[in-house]
């Protein structure tokens, strides 16, 4: 059957749209504002005018059917292109009053808050932030339950999966930008029995050692890096900030694993000794991820720009005179 497009209401595109993005009729309607019996009676008189069940039910979620894969990017760019052209996205900072929500830990905090607050200052003061902790390693759930408008964190699986799924040219819920690079060591007390000669891997092993972990498993990737080369670590102390594990380490015979950058703006540099991890480890990548419904709002791109600038401010005051 060859639709009509003189007669298509294109607002079933946007349900089409939502739907294939959630895969869930529930989370496509509270999106959208409609209820779940209108969101289904939209698909249905698109089913109707595309000839094609479009979606069917699999488990506790909806699965697309081929024709539904095929038609999605194009439905998608267009919808996007017509939100930028009708939807004003102008975003004046200097007379905003808006608040805006971000997750991350506090070594991330650390890292970006000094430059924030300037930009604020400077170029947005209507504007407030509310800073809440990180407590996951998947922030999709916190972003679409809008629980924060912006993640900000060291998120592997996360962009593994996007990235594999962009790759098969399916639209994407969430986007995401790298913000900085980062590079763990280890930290001890500087009167550390380990802290004047060479790690080594048996020594890092055989050592107590303390984690940051934001669910409270004593296990991370620093153990499954471990657990690749066929060692692991002894884990006797989990805590959920980086401040306190810093706090913690230069007091105590424990080791631990933290960013470089963090014991320099957090003023601990004089209390630790920093040591190159004894086996090679994957460039730490910063990362932010948001939910695509914000990425053309004048506001969010105004956010993600000053984070950006943050985390350039913050590596222009460490790079050497």
């Amino acid at each position: 059957m060859s639709p009509n497009f003189r007669t298509l209401d294109l607002n079933l595109l946007r349900v089409f749209d939502e739907v294939m993005a959630e895969r869930s009729l529930t989370r496509a309607a509270r999106n959208l504002h409609l209820t779940q019996p209108a969101v289904s009676n939209a698909l249905r008189r698109l089913r109707e005018a595309l000839g094609d069940e479009l979606v069917q039910r699999s488990g506790q979620g909806m699965a697309p059917t081929p024709r539904a894969r095929a038609i999605w990017p194009a439905v998608r760019e267009s919808l996007d292109q017509l939100q930028r052209s009708l939807t004003p996205s102008e975003f004046i900072p200097g007379q905003a009053h808006t608040s805006f929500v971000l997750s991350m830990a506090d070594a991330t905090a650390a890292e970006l808050m000094p430059g924030l607050v300037d930009i604020l200052e400077t170029e947005a003061p209507g504007v407030t932030l509310r800073v809440v902790p990180l407590t996951t390693r998947d922030p999709r759930r916190l972003l679409d339950e809008d629980r924060c408008d912006l993640a900000v964190g060291y998120f592997p699986s996360v962009l593994a999966d996007l990235t594999a799924r962009s790759q098969s040219d399916e639209p994407l819920p969430f986007a995401h930008q790298r913000i900085y690079d980062g590079e763990y060591v280890c930290v001890m007390r500087k009167d550390h029995p380990l802290a004047q000669q060479p790690l080594t891997l048996d020594s890092f092993c055989a050592a107590r050692h303390m984690l940051v972990s934001f669910s409270g498993r004593a296990y991370g990737f620093i153990d499954e890096t471990l657990a690749s080369l066929g060692r692991r670590r002894q884990v006797v102390l989990t805590v959920n900030q980086f401040f306190t594990a810093g706090r913690v380490v230069a007091h105590s015979n424990l080791l631990t694993v933290l960013p470089r950058h963090f014991i320099s703006v957090t003023g601990m540099a004089d209390q630790v000794v920093l040591q190159k991890l004894p086996f090679e480890m994957a460039p730490v990548h910063v990362d932010a991820v948001w939910h695509r419904r914000t990425h053309l709002r004048g506001s969010h791109q105004w956010l993600r720009n000053a984070v950006m600038r943050a985390a350039e401010q913050s590596a222009m005051r460490k790079a050497p005179a």
